[in-house]
């Protein structure tokens, strides 16, 4: 059951967070864009590696792949519509994937937006979700449209509020400081930035952060409020008709904060 496993960041690159699933002598790695890390630590602790999950095809996120399988054979699940080569099990909407060395299974999430084929992975309020939702973000729209990022994105909200969010990046304190140049008011987001301060000081990690918390302090979540509502019609100097289109604008407000 999910109380038995361990899940372990291991950072890699500038900001990087590779995911790693543990139960007993196994272990399932999550967008391994660098193998090292991970081959370092799976001998450490004496781990077998037994499958790789992948959420969408960039380097950083990709990379490892193949150093990695050629140490062991191991089924690469990613997403079904971009052209991975080290994918063994193409994934799609509604699809799960069972994980018998963990006794654990993942639904799929289609979530297009930051690239056309991205996928996420949830269970047992545990989401993946590579670069789609950040700690008090999200992702850069690469490939996608506004549109179909704010569709993700609402799927992604509406799982439970105590699921856990694990994100693939550390950018969390820049976040925040967008987020607070939307809604400078929030109680709860000024709290938030005390507690990321506290951590990054200490060079600790802000992620996993919690669906609940996201709820009330990411300004990509909360495109219906009316602070946020306001704060992106000031910046754009235009009236923003429903909350796609103040995604929109909160989504290049940020590209360039």
């Amino acid at each position: 059951m999910m109380d038995t496993i361990e899940i372990i960041g291991l950072p890699a690159f500038r900001d990087n967070y590779i995911w790693v699933l543990l139960k007993g002598r196994h272990a399932v790695v999550v967008d391994p864009g660098d193998a090292a890390p991970v081959s370092h630590f799976l001998a450490k602790r004496g781990l077998s590696l037994a499958a790789i999950l992948l959420t969408h095809h960039h380097a950083d996120h990709i990379g490892g792949v193949a150093d990695l399988i050629k140490l062991r054979s191991v089924p690469v699940y990613g997403p079904a519509t971009e052209a991975i080569a080290t994918v063994t099990v193409p994934l799609r909407e509604g699809d799960r994937v069972e994980l018998p060395e963990l006794d654990w299974g993942l639904d799929v999430i289609e979530v297009p937006g930051h690239t056309l084929g991205h996928i996420a992975y949830y269970g047992a309020n545990t989401l993946l979700c590579g670069d789609t939702l950040f700690a008090c973000g999200c992702g850069r729209l690469f490939e996608g449209s506004p549109a179909q990022m704010w569709h993700s994105l609402s799927k992604l909200a509406a799982l439970p509020t105590d699921t856990k969010v694990y994100c693939a990046h550390e950018y969390t304190q820049a976040n925040i400081a967008f987020a607070l140049a939307v809604e400078p008011d929030n109680t709860a987001l000024q709290a938030r930035a005390a507690r990321v301060d506290a951590l990054r000081a200490a060079h600790q990690p802000t992620v996993p952060s919690g669906l609940g918390e996201e709820q009330q302090t990411n300004p990509f979540l909360r495109c219906g409020e009316s602070a946020v509502i306001a704060a992106a019609e000031k910046h754009a100097g235009a009236k923003l008709n429903g909350a796609k289109a103040v995604f929109a604008a909160l989504r290049s407000w940020k590209n360039d904060f």
